[in-house]
């Protein structure tokens, strides 16, 4: 039997509040690993994580203070981003 699993591995903070996740996609046929493949996405200070994995909601919810999504959008329109 073929089974297909969805798991993040790896959560990290950068130092201005990005927080990087890694999911990994494992694919199994009778408990025997025949496939594995990488995902990265990076969730920004002030966007939306209420579809993310409670694990990354978690995270962010202690990174992203108001201080950090402040001191990041201020950073984004001095770029003229």
């Amino acid at each position: 039997m073929l089974t297909k699993k969805i798991e993040i591995d790896q959560i990290e903070v950068t130092r201005d509040g990005h927080v990087q996740v890694r999911s990994v996609t494992i694919i199994e046929e009778d408990g025997v690993l025949i496939g594995k493949s990488l995902h990265r996405h990076v969730i920004a200070p002030g966007d939306d994580y209420s579809s993310e994995d409670v694990k990354v909601q978690a995270v962010c919810a202690v990174a992203h203070t108001d201080k950090v999504v402040s001191e990041y959008k201020a950073s984004q329109t001095a770029k003229g981003a």
